[in-house]
């Protein structure tokens, strides 16, 4: 196995081992800090980040607005104090040690107004900015206004030149890395192109080889590219470290940091890592972000496959092969299905999901009473945590704040979700963000015998190698 040399990366040397951001109160200032304490670069997430009171209990993010309006208000301000608490947890916990780096989604309500806030209450505490989740144009901005630097995760060389191009080029010397997550290996939001086949995953290196390729091209030669999605012992990556071809080249973690004794997960969700088997992370659409994203595939992911199943289209009017007539809604409105549709709908009605729900897409979905009360509940009290949502159909742009879309059942809230699975909720009926390599928890000999060790121990234990 080659040494794991430091290479420099934000104006300093440091460890080519990134912590991987994962949001809504997983990664914190804990397992950012601890992390960094080995010498890597630790990362904690500033979406929906928890924090204290003066006691150092937490504060649950409630909400009291009358108005979606109002409550995205209390959300920026919940992240904001949320990421400031992290962020100097995290510097307190490095012992002056790595970098500290704070993870934005782009996509994330409020997103330039939460990063901002962090780095006006945190100053000179947080090192480096990462953001992916869309196209972050104006990340370089924020950047150069406080002087931080940034790191932009892409999954193609073509979505980074258009980055370069529109923004990046005018903050050329902030530019930490470039963070390439691999979209069919990376846990949470995937960056998957309509081009790309969710069912045929290619190859890392090429894809990685091209984006460099274009960088060198831009003068970026010596900006190191973090490879993201996928890694778990270095030994198998030993042919790109030190690679000529490549260039520098650093390793980022996001599930691994989940088994730690910082990882501030319950101590259940801890052990459910450990008997994962092959396949059970599944990439899927269900995200009100519309982006593809891999989790495991427990009872919360299997009720929204049933759902999407139970779903038939339908016409205003008889057209074509719509002929059969059929009432929807406690109103009874009218609409047509084909004869076949309509014999589904009548073994979903038998099997108790009676209430047909619209989608954007002029299909019916099937769910029972309770289930159809859930929604309608859970986009009622929509708090603006996504710039779009098509799951409640917000938008945080004025002057109407929604999407001009209907609101799409077959998603789900996704803060409710994660808030709960990060606060002890229950497992199987939350949405359980992982890589696809999680199963490697239970083969892997470090973990033999139920040991979990601290984040600084992991940092030791991935530059061995294996």
């Amino acid at each position: 196995m080659k040494a794991i040399n430091a290479i420099r990366m934000g104006g300093v040397e440091v460890l080519p081992l990134v912590e991987g951001g994962k949001g809504v109160a997983v990664s914190n200032g804990a397992t950012c800090g601890g992390w960094a304490s080995g010498g890597g670069v630790g990362t904690f997430s500033a979406v929906n980040a928890d924090s204290y009171d003066a006691d150092g209990t937490l504060i649950r993010q409630v909400y009291h607005g009358k108005t979606r309006r109002d409550r995205h208000e209390e959300l920026v301000a919940y992240g904001i104090a949320g990421g400031i608490a992290q962020a100097r947890e995290a510097h307190e916990r490095s012992n002056g040690q790595g970098r500290i780096h704070a993870n934005i989604l782009w996509e994330m309500g409020g997103a330039e107004r939460v990063a901002r806030g962090i780095l006006d209450g945190a100053k000179g505490l947080v090192n480096g900015i990462t953001c992916g989740a869309g196209m972050p144009y104006r990340l370089a901005d924020i950047a150069r206004e406080y002087n931080v630097h940034y790191y932009p995760i892409i999954s193609s060389a073509r979505a980074f030149v258009a980055l370069w191009k529109r923004s990046y080029s005018k903050a050329r010397e902030l530019l930490g890395g470039v963070v390439y997550e691999d979209p069919w290996l990376a846990g949470g939001h995937n960056g998957l192109s309509n081009s790309e086949d969710p069912q045929v995953p290619e190859d890392p290196y090429p894809r990685v080889l091209k984006l460099r390729q274009q960088m060198r091209e831009l003068g970026l030669g010596d900006v190191p590219i973090i490879m993201a999605g996928g890694v778990w012992w270095l030994e198998e990556w030993a042919d790109w470290i030190d690679n000529p071809e490549l260039g520098p080249v650093a390793f980022q973690f996001g599930t691994r940091p989940l088994l730690t004794q910082e990882s501030p997960i319950s101590d259940a969700w801890k052990q459910r890592l450990l008997t994962l088997q092959a396949g059970d992370v599944l990439l899927q659409r269900f995200s009100p972000t519309g982006f593809y994203s891999s989790a495991v595939r427990n009872d919360f992911i299997r009720e929204l496959e049933a759902r999407s199943e139970r779903q038939v289209a339908y016409t205003a009017e008889p057209v074509g092969d719509h002929t059969a007539e059929y009432a929807v809604g406690p109103r009874k409105r009218k609409v047509w299905l084909t004869p076949h549709d309509l014999e589904r709908v009548r073994s979903f009605e038998a099997a108790g999901f009676v209430e047909a729900m619209r989608t954007p897409d002029n299909t019916l979905i099937f769910v029972t009473r309770d289930k159809q009360a859930e929604i309608i509940k859970d986009q009622v009290d929509c708090m603006g945590c996504l710039s779009a949502c098509r799951f409640s159909n917000w938008s945080q742009h004025e002057p109407d704040y929604d999407t001009g879309k209907k609101a799409d059942p077959r998603s789900f809230c996704i803060q409710k979700t994660l808030q709960d699975i990060a606060h002890d909720g229950a497992l199987e009926h939350n949405l359980m963000f992982a890589g696809h390599n999680a199963y490697r928890f239970g083969s892997d000999p470090f973990y033999s015998n139920g040991f979990i060790p601290t984040a600084k121990q992991l940092v030791e234990r991935i530059l061995t190698g294996r």
